[in-house]
């Protein structure tokens, strides 16, 4: 008679944990159509989308793909480098994250150049370098000079974290990346 009392238990309880994922599921359809919203009509809002996305816990397929067209629309550093980081992090996010990491190169400044350096598992060394060279900025040249000392072969923070160094993954938000050099 044991065996009969815990099969209805046991299928409820499958019950209530099928009714769970259906309602996270329901919520983040709902986020991602609000978030996808809000991409698709305020301009330079990748950062506000990829903090809803954090918040929100995940998303559809269609919210990356709108958050990362809104970063390419705005030609926007800050939002580029962290939805790379994303993608870096979660291979299977439909993002092109070198165009991204590309748009970070080309168009963020130093201190978004030496971030990428430090965060990404891959960095594109060259390039970073000869932007930075290029910018004849001292502070960031020494930076840069710094850490590839330590890490030549540029395999950013989690590589040395592995290793045993210790590092720390470097925010950028609007407003901090220029004035705080204290974080690298």
């Amino acid at each position: 008679m044991n065996s009969q009392s815990t099969e209805p238990q046991a299928v409820n309880q499958e019950e209530l944990e099928q009714q769970a994922i259906e309602q996270r599921r329901e919520h983040l359809k709902k986020e991602s159509t609000r978030i996808i919203d809000i991409a698709n009509n305020e301009p330079n809002s990748a950062l506000k989308c990829i903090h809803q996305l954090s918040v929100a816990g995940g998303a559809t397929e269609g919210t990356y793909i709108a958050i990362e067209q809104r970063i390419v629309a705005d030609q926007d550093a800050a939002g580029a480098y962290h939805l790379a980081l994303l993608a870096q992090n979660t291979p299977d996010l439909p993002i092109e994250a070198r165009q991204l990491i590309e748009l970070v190169v080309n168009k963020g400044d130093n201190q978004q150049r030496i971030a990428l350096l430090k965060n990404l598992p891959l960095p594109p060394v060259d390039m970073i370098k000869e932007q930075i060279l290029a910018s004849d900025d001292d502070d960031a040249i020494r930076q840069m000079n710094a850490y590839l000392q330590i890490n030549p072969e540029g395999y950013g923070s989690q590589h040395m974290l592995a290793s045993g160094q210790s590092d720390r993954i470097v925010p950028l938000s609007p407003g901090n990346n220029t004035t705080d050099n204290n974080n690298f």
